[in-house]
């Protein structure tokens, strides 16, 4: 298993289809994930910082979580099958969900767990961005310093 961080969400264009991106944290590759506009905007919100008025269905997971004392130990990103990847939720004891990345993602954000994803599914969908792309991926970070999330509302 490999940890990853996550850079950030954007709009892929012509598709208007928003892409998580996660980067290996002891590596140099990108995993890109094509997700939901409504995860999207779960996963812009806490990355900025935005608290809605009333809980959103991640935050009432959290909330479910906590009350249950049954905490995210981890997010491990597992399979990919017809282009669709796979999760699990690590929760307690050895409790093991699926889900799909993009909560577990959005949900991961929320308590402070790791992301991680196998090594298979990362060598085999995980992109190296060479370094005069490098500039690509700045852009893509100021783009997120620039984007609301409510720019994901379809």
């Amino acid at each position: 298993m490999r940890e990853l961080s996550v850079v950030g969400v954007r709009v892929e264009l012509p598709s208007n289809q928003p892409i998580v991106l996660l980067k290996e944290v002891d590596g140099d590759r990108y995993l890109p994930i094509w997700i939901g506009a409504v995860e999207a905007t779960a996963i812009a919100y806490e990355q900025q910082g935005v608290k809605p008025p009333r809980p959103l269905t991640h935050d009432l997971m959290r909330d479910i979580l906590a009350a249950l004392k049954a905490p995210l130990n981890a997010v491990e990103i597992v399979d990919m099958k017809e282009n669709i990847f796979f999760a699990d939720l690590l929760i307690g004891d050895g409790v093991r969900v699926s889900a799909r990345p993009s909560d577990s993602i959005a949900l991961a954000l929320r308590v402070g767990a790791p992301i991680r994803c196998t090594d298979q599914v990362l060598a085999e969908n995980g992109i190296v961005i060479p370094d005069e792309q490098e500039d690509e991926v700045e852009k893509f970070r100021e783009f997120l310093d620039q984007v609301s999330p409510e720019d994901f509302a379809g």
